[in-house]
């Protein structure tokens, strides 16, 4: 439950700090003292939308924050505990702040937390209803959700199993309707890599072919340039008519040899000049052997110029390279291995599809089954509802339609929408078109009395939901809203003295005005101020002595309601 709430520079409220019990508490006050404003405040600790428009007047930032305390076993700790936000006491403090700059921070437990997550938390916490709440069944397609919303675990396996069969089943029918709209463009994707494979496999390409490819072709076009430079280079080491270099280099070392043992710089120099002379032997070796190898091939030439043609063609489509070109042939080949796989097996692909819808089928079957038991269920708990509310001639019904044209849905194969026939004789007709307001305030109500037990929230609050009502079904929502308070905490605002009456709380909401400001506040009452309070409720501006045992008596029997109620 809601256990304390701190609001500071919130729309008309400086600051208040309220305490709030369990059971059943209304705010009353004359419109517009702040009470609906209050309740604005708990909507954003739930993960409402925030607006800098809610900051008080001259202040920089408003701040609300609220402590929670829940039974331990509570959903909200599951989802704390998949945040990873600690939680401890069995308690939850939210913190929400609003800036005019719009940086708007949420905090709980202190971890910092988005509008998405603080959502997420908040809504397993607080139930809002306003005024316009019972706008869910003006709504059809929201009718599902809120059958569901009966005995909600006697369906949480079947609706998992269905989803999972039904993500299955539409996987397998967009592949299957993707093959069939998009054959040509298969087929000719298919023919293509065949030909991109076959070209590339024919290249019988390697990585390092290119670079030797290139460096015989330019040895054989340079063929003349490189003979021409090993005769030059060999005639003058070795060759020619006169001494050679080599024999007068052979000569100095002779002669350096004989005198290299008298100086150490003399063995120096004789031994760089031996060194020099039998380099150039080696080096006139060398250059013996390559005028021997030397052979011009002009059709050597050709091949090799077709060859790096080839390469330079498949680079220009495939690649800026040997590797890139082999890198992409990896990845189209195994793209044709794959869609010539899903070709092989378009009679498999069908199979699979048959047996998913038929898989699908029978669990939507059993799904739907057991809904339309339940709904069978929850139509006589609204009928008993609507009794107590005096609607015992309205006659409810859940209506299950069926589409042939698209027989799966998400939510399963179930279309519902609520049906009433709220006088005999009339036939039955769809809710949303049938119901005045005054209906649909007690249909909504009605079933938040059957779901309030189911739901887990620990605070569910009602603004103004009462709002054109007297009498007896005044008295008789008052009874509701009271049931509901039994199972969970109930925070209403109302105008009603019979619904006042019955709260087990009363908290009194004003609004003063001090140095030209607006102050809201509040104040929890004592049962002499109650009564003084409903007195108000039930005469307006002149309260009268009539009129305050009026109110006397209201507390009495609606203390009496509650201690019957409670008995049953």
């Amino acid at each position: 439950m809601l256990q304390e709430l701190s609001i500071k520079n919130f729309a008309i409220i400086e600051e208040l700090n309220i305490a709030f019990d369990d059971g059943m508490s209304v705010l009353t006050g004359e419109t517009g003292a702040g009470k609906s404003i209050i309740i604005d405040a708990v909507g954003l600790l739930a993960g409402g939308r925030a607006s800098s428009e809610f900051i008080r007047k001259g202040a920089a930032k408003a701040s609300i924050q609220g402590l929670f305390t829940l039974p331990s076993g509570s959903v909200t700790f599951t989802v704390l505990d998949d945040l990873g936000i600690d939680h401890a006491d069995q308690q939850v403090i939210i913190d929400r702040e609003l800036n005019k700059n719009g940086h708007n921070t949420s905090r709980v437990n202190g971890s910092l937390v988005n509008t998405t997550t603080l959502k997420r938390i908040g809504e397993t916490m607080v139930d809002i209803h306003g005024q316009n709440e019972h706008q869910e069944l003006m709504q059809p397609e929201k009718h599902l959700q809120l059958l569901d919303e009966y005995q909600p675990t006697k369906l949480a396996d079947l609706k998992q199993t269905y989803t999972t069969q039904y993500t299955n089943y539409r996987r397998l029918r967009k592949l299957a309707i993707n093959k069939r709209e998009h054959a040509q463009e298969w087929a000719q994707r298919v023919d293509m890599l065949k030909f991109q494979v076959q070209e590339i496999d024919d290249a019988d390409l390697s990585v390092d072919e290119e670079d030797h490819l290139i460096s015989e072709r330019d040895r054989l076009a340079n063929y003349q340039k490189i003979v021409t430079a090993l005769e030059s280079s060999y005639e003058a080491i070795n060759g020619g008519e006169d001494i050679s270099a080599l024999d007068q280099i052979g000569a100095a070392m002779t002669a350096m040899q004989d005198i290299g043992n008298l100086d150490p710089e003399y063995q120096t120099l004789s031994e760089t000049i031996a060194n020099a002379y039998y380099g150039l032997q080696d080096a006139a070796n060398g250059l013996s052997s390559q005028l021997a190898n030397q052979e011009f091939d002009e059709g050597r030439l050709d091949e090799i110029e077709a060859r790096l043609e080839v390469i330079h063609q498949l680079k220009r489509k495939y690649g800026d390279s040997v590797a890139s070109v082999l890198k992409y042939y990896t990845k189209i080949k195994a793209e044709l291995d794959n869609m010539q796989g899903d070709q092989d097996n378009d009679e498999a692909l069908m199979t699979q599809l048959t047996e998913a819808k038929a898989s699908l089928q029978k669990a939507g079957e059993t799904l739907s089954s057991t809904r339309q038991k339940q709904a069978k269920q929850l139509e006589k708990a609204v009928h008993e509802q609507l009794k107590a509310l005096y609607m015992e001639k309205a006659v409810f019904s859940v209506r299950f339609l069926k589409h042939d044209d698209t027989p799966f849905f998400a939510t399963g194969i179930d279309d519902v929408e609520f049906y009433i026939q709220t006088n005999p004789g009339e036939d039955p007709k769809p809710l949303a078109k049938t119901a005045s307001g005054g209906e649909l305030s007690r249909m909504m109500l009605a079933l938040k009395t059957i779901f309030s037990e189911n739901q887990g929230v620990t605070s569910i609050i009602f603004d103004e939901v009462d709002t054109g009502v007297s009498g007896r079904v005044a008295q008789a929502i008052a009874e509701k809203i009271m049931v509901i308070g039994q199972h969970s905490q109930v925070l209403c605002i109302t105008h009603l003295p019979q619904v006042a009456a019955i709260a087990d709380h009363q908290f009194f909401i004003q609004k003063q005005i001090k140095a030209g400001r607006t102050k809201t506040t509040v104040e929890k009452l004592t049962n002499a101020e109650r009564v003084s309070e409903l007195a108000r409720m039930l005469a307006g501006t002149t309260v009268t002595k009539l009129t305050t045992e009026h109110a006397s008596e209201l507390l009495r029997m609606a203390a009496a309601e509650k201690k019957q109620t409670g008995s049953r």
